[in-house]
This record gives structure tokens, C-alpha cells and sequence, in this order.
């Protein structure tokens, strides 16, 4: 087994992390002249931040927290109407949301690259499951694949498919699902359908449309052993990918390698980071753990 490894994105011009410390990160959502700034919390920020004051003050907005779990936005300026950022050939449209997010992750593109990579050339069917806003959806799809998009959250599905339009791949072939992503993995399995890859980008604790609830110790594993039945003959990747602290990159190999142990292949894993602009430090910002055929 490879040590695990440490990705941060290289290639973004419209996202900046600026600063980080004290719980909290610095961030600049736009170009970089005239780029929307946001104070977010992170609790794994537990180091000072290297330029308290003027640039944490003067940001446009602040997500302040009233519990562990709620919070609200401080805003001194509202954001740009559009507000829209690009990641080479995918585009975003970005709104403040009252759980802090505003409809991006910045550290996932390593994991939309290696989509790219994969992909380019060919046309494999993926199922993406947990879906979000679309960035895995949106670099499968602009690479080449046939792609099935679930989530649970009618209005993150609308918004999934603005960014299509945003990116132009409306033509592509998608397929939106609004359901919740292990019924509808179970229900796939009996249908015999079959997939040449599968994302899978599970939170800590979800509910599903429906009313379900998921917790990503409990039911995780039945969710791989779901997706191990939708598999096809060659499959081409895996992607797994999480944000819980409770978790260890090692914990999803695993998981991986139990699902993955009949055919061969090689597993890379660690964690997605956040490289700050001005100190250089990273960011934990997630884990991942990716399976490709040899």
C-alpha cells in the first residue's frame, strides 16, 4: 500500500485562499482584481492567522456562528449579481447559503482533473451519487461520459443543472435524479444496470427526500456494497471522497479495497487541501480515496 498523499488545486484564478487561523479562512471568490471576499469558519484552522486586522476586516461578507450547527451571514457588501466563477472549461454560479457554503468546493478540483484525465477519449456511464452542485457531474460529462446525476435536494439539483447551462453541456448526456443515492443504487442493482464509474461524495449527516436519514458510519458501507452491485464487467474508477473529521483517508481505502478486491486495480489515497496564497500553509479540507483499473 502507497502512503497516503496530499492534493491542492494549482489551476484556479477565480478562488483564492488568502489567510487562515483562529477557526477561520479568508477566501476570494471572483477574479483577482475586484473578487468577492468571504470569512468562513474551520475549525481546523487552529493555528494565528498571519494578517489579522485590514484584510479580515474589510472582507464583504462573514458567516458568523450562533451554534455548532447555525449561524448567519454578515454582510458588508452584497455579492455580485451574477455571481459566477470559473474552473477552466466549468463554470459556477455561487449564492450564500445559511449553512456557510455558497455552492463550490475549491479542493475538489484535483479530483475533477483526475476525472479529465481518466475520461478524455472515451464514454464510460458514471453514476454520481451525492451529486451537490455538480462539479464531478459537470468534468465527467465535458470529458467524454454518459452521467447520472443524484441528489436528494430538489433545489441543489436546479442549480446543478444551471451550472450545465453555465458551462455549456446542456448537450451532453446527463441524467438528473432527485432521490436518495442508496435506494436508488439498490434499485438500480435490480434493474441490472451497470456502471463504468462511480463517484460517491457522502456527507457526515444528510436526509434524503423522503425524510431518510444518513450517517456516513452506518451506512456507508452498505451504500459501497449497493454500488459494488452496479458495477460493470471493466469498470474504469472509483471515486470516494468525504469531509468528516471522523475519518481517515485510510478508512475509505479500505473501504475501496474491500469493494474493489476481485478486479484488480490501484488505489491512491489521502487528503484534499487549501493552499493559503500568502503564508503557503495548507488547509485540510476533505479526504479522498480513488480506485482505477490497471
Amino acid at each position: 500500500m502507497e502512503a497516503p498523499s496530499i492534493e491542492y488545486p494549482t489551476n484556479w484564478t477565480d478562488y483564492e485562499l488568502l489567510d487562515s487561523g483562529d477557526g477561520e479562512k479568508l477566501e476570494r471568490f471572483g477574479p483577482p482584481t475586484g473578487g468577492y471576499t468571504l470569512v468562513r469558519p474551520d475549525p481546523r484552522a487552529l493555528w494565528a492567522k498571519h494578517a489579522p486586522g485590514d484584510p479580515w476586516n474589510k472582507a464583504h461578507a462573514a458567516y458568523v456562528r450562533t451554534s455548532v450547527t447555525e449561524g448567519h451571514w454578515r454582510t458588508r457588501q452584497p455579492p455580485p449579481t451574477p455571481w459566477r466563477i470559473s474552473y477552466q472549461h466549468l463554470a459556477f454560479g455561487l449564492k450564500p447559503t445559511e449553512f456557510k457554503h455558497v455552492g463550490v468546493f475549491p479542493e475538489q478540483a484535483p479530483n475533477w482533473d483526475w476525472l479529465n484525465t481518466l475520461i478524455k477519449g472515451k464514454t464510460p456511464n458514471v453514476l454520481n451519487l451525492f451529486g451537490y452542485t455538480g462539479g464531478a457531474t459537470m468534468a465527467a460529462a465535458a470529458a467524454g461520459a454518459r452521467v447520472t446525476h443524484v441528489d436528494s435536494a430538489k433545489g441543489t439539483i436546479a442549480w446543478a443543472r444551471e451550472n450545465a447551462v453555465l458551462s455549456h453541456l446542456t448537450k451532453k448526456p446527463i441524467r438528473w435524479i432527485e432521490d436518495d443515492a442508496y435506494k436508488f443504487a439498490m434499485r438500480e442493482g435490480r434493474r441490472g444496470a451497470q456502471y463504468d464509474g462511480i463517484i460517491m461524495d457522502p456527507p457526515r449527516f444528510g436526509r434524503g427526500p423522503q425524510g431518510e436519514v444518513w450517517k456516513i458510519e452506518e451506512d456507508l458501507p452498505k451504500l459501497i456494497a449497493a454500488c459494488k452491485m452496479v458495477l460493470s464487467t471493466k469498470p474504469a474508477f472509483i471515486l470516494l471522497n468525504a469531509y468528516t473529521a471522523d475519518l481517515s483517508s485510510l478508512v475509505l481505502h479500505h473501504a475501496l479495497g474491500d469493494m474493489t478486491k476481485d478486479i484488480g486495480g490501484v488505489i491512491t489515497f489521502g487528503e484534499l487541501a487549501l493552499k493559503e496564497s500568502n503564508g503557503g500553509r495548507l488547509l485540510p479540507s476533505g479526504i479522498f480515496a480513488r480506485w482505477q483499473s490497471e
